[in-house]
């Protein structure tokens, strides 16, 4: 992979000033943003998605401008062909799981049919093991089948990049583990470039090839996963 990203934008309220000026430069599979709660990786993550607007600054990936405030180029979410996993998953609880999966592959607003028959949705289901919840609601799921369908649905239109927002911060400990060996499994096979933020170290270890640090809206530090390894008490 290679994603460069250099923003900058600035939050005011009454509350709080808050300036996010970001740099670094992708150049493996794996790279993991690490930091703290109010860092600004979550801000990042949405800036490189299309979600939020910088300031000022450029992004690229394959050398591909996403975002570019001198020559006004600012691509929308859906032609940038990158999926994001949200925190909370944001699966639609009204849909059940075809229907979320599929939706991925939607143009527009309109709802999945309920028994929508498609290759690669069946495919997703079959690769996660998604079968046998196929009709359920969210509701319906667990924690780790919620997760499986979120990235299901994020990896059917075949993105370019994968951006993960604390992915497993709602699980237990015991499944926590499970479902960053079955994350590192599926990258690995997919061969897709992730960036995946978090504030757990097991975490960095699990998938940091690359590891860009960031606190108070700025980056820290920015180097390969045994580097950052020996940095920490």
């Amino acid at each position: 992979m290679l994603l460069t990203v250099d923003i900058r934008k600035t939050f005011e309220s009454a509350e709080r000033h808050f300036t996010l000026d970001v740099a670094f430069k992708a150049t493996t599979q794996r790279v993991v943003l690490f930091g703290p709660s109010g860092a600004g990786k979550s801000l990042t993550l949405q800036a490189i998605a299309g979600l939020l607007r910088p300031d000022e600054g450029t992004i690229t990936l394959h050398g591909n401008a996403l975002f570019d405030s001198a020559r006004n180029i600012d691509q929308k979410p859906q032609a940038r062909k990158i999926a994001y996993l949200f925190q909370d998953y944001a699966l639609f609880p009204h849909l059940n799981v075809r229907q979320n999966i599929g939706f991925g592959l939607q143009q527009g607003w309109l709802n999945p049919r309920a028994r929508i028959s498609h290759p690669q949705v069946d495919y997703w289901l079959d690769a996660l093991e998604l079968k046998s919840v196929a009709g359920n609601h969210p509701a319906q799921l667990s924690g780790g089948q919620k997760q499986r369908v979120a990235l299901a649905r994020a990896l059917v239109a075949e993105p370019r990049l994968l951006l993960l927002d604390e992915p497993f911060s709602a699980l237990d400990s015991a499944l926590r583990q499970r479902m960053r060996s079955e994350l590192s499994d599926l990258q690995t096979r997919l061969d897709i470039p992730m960036v995946l933020i978090t504030h757990d170290p097991d975490d960095v270890a699990a998938f940091g090839d690359q590891v860009v640090q960031v606190s108070d809206g700025c980056v820290r530090e920015n180097h390969p996963f045994a580097g950052y390894e020996r940095s920490v008490p």
